[in-house]
């Protein structure tokens, strides 16, 4: 079993920036594909961030060039750098863990961008 805690959420101005951190517990989650996900209200949950076992990043169009995704193995932990923050990224935030058939999520972090 894996448990992830969301953290670093918050209410920002168009513009402005947030960290997400992501810890893990239970195992050491070197080897899964990490994900940050999101879910506006009215919306289904979408990928906007991933990162692999193998440092690979792949990120989703609306969120380019201003998110970035990154892992601490030696602290189990994920971040996600979130840069030029638009109204239109508020949601809640998750964090999953997935490795061959097993996924874990956090409990989710609400970020909102308002002025």
């Amino acid at each position: 079993q894996v448990q992830l805690v969301e953290s670093g959420g918050g209410l920002v101005q168009p513009g402005g920036s947030l960290r997400l951190s992501c810890a893990a517990s239970g195992r050491n989650v070197r080897i899964y594909d990490m994900g940050w996900y999101r879910q506006a209200p009215g919306k289904e949950r979408e990928l906007v961030a991933l990162i692999t076992s193998g440092d690979s990043t792949n990120y989703a169009d609306s969120v380019k060039g201003r998110f970035t995704i990154s892992r601490d193995n030696a602290k189990n932990t994920v971040h996600l750098e979130m840069n030029s923050l638009k109204p239109e990224d508020t949601a809640v935030y998750y964090c999953n863990a997935a490795l061959l058939r097993y996924t874990y999520w956090g409990q989710g972090t609400q970020v909102t961008v308002s002025s």
